[in-house]
């Protein structure tokens, strides 16, 4: 076992949260499809790292970029609670909350862009085996990532000024971050509007929303307790539970 894994081991340990499974590597296809591999050999938790990804993925299976040296994390949860949306929004408010990033101004864009205002700095995927257990991927820039690899405004924790950068310190700070947050969507995200409106992106500015049925346009309100998107349009209030948010001075 190398060095990073035993410190890893230990501070997981020392917290009363070391996972069945945990598995750091340098490089790897996809950190989720290395937990659905563990999950289908029974095993109820598990932690999967790596600092590059070749096949890394967001959400509707769009690539997401990977370069070396940033964290890429997936983890196994099961939830009492069935599987929605709630979810993912539970793991943004959570990982803003890491005692590694309590100093940095940083922002949620709905529904699992780890943002600020200089841009995305990580983002969350979550794929569901069953109705009770998913898998987490989160992706962390700690590093600049090349403007001509990505579609839109990105930026790094690095870039953030975060100083004195413990990629263990961190990778276990995430692991804690998404297990806690389990936990407040096993208790039903009490007050989940009030506490992600706080940290939205956007919120109260024009923004264009992709859906289903098509494109709309109008100012970003926030979201519900139920996790949907509040849109103020010319034809009214418009709610949304899936699509894409932007605001309309940004990149696709």
């Amino acid at each position: 076992m190398d060095l990073e894994t035993r410190q890893l081991q230990k501070i997981l340990d020392d917290a009363h949260q070391l996972p069945e499974v945990l598995i750091l590597k340098p490089v790897t296809t996809s950190t989720n499809d290395d937990v659905r591999e563990i999950a289908r050999k029974g095993m109820h938790s598990v932690l999967v790292c790596s600092t590059r990804q070749t096949q890394g993925r967001g959400q509707r299976q769009r690539q997401w970029v990977s370069p070396e040296g940033n964290i890429y994390l997936s983890t196994l949860l099961n939830t009492r609670t069935a599987i929605d949306g709630r979810l993912a929004l539970e793991i943004a408010l959570n990982i803003l909350q890491m005692p590694s990033l309590n100093t940095l101004k940083l922002q949620v864009k709905w529904p699992n862009d780890l943002y600020s205002l200089q841009g995305k700095w990580g983002g969350i995927l979550v794929e569901p085996i069953s109705p009770h257990q998913v898998i987490v991927g989160v992706g962390i820039n700690l590093e600049p990532v090349p403007q001509a690899q990505i579609d839109q405004h990105a930026t790094s924790l690095r870039e953030l000024e975060l100083e004195d950068i413990s990629r263990i310190q961190l990778i276990a700070e995430l692991y804690m971050a998404i297990q806690q947050a389990s936990e407040w969507f096993d208790h039903d995200c009490p007050n989940l509007a009030a506490r992600f409106n706080h940290y939205a992106a956007f919120k109260n500015q024009a923004v264009e929303f992709e859906h289903h049925s098509g494109l709309c346009s109008g100012i970003f309100l926030g979201i519900q307790d139920d996790g949907s998107v509040n849109i103020e349009t010319a034809e009214g209030l418009k709610q949304f539970y899936q699509g894409r948010l932007r605001h309309l001075d940004t990149p696709a």
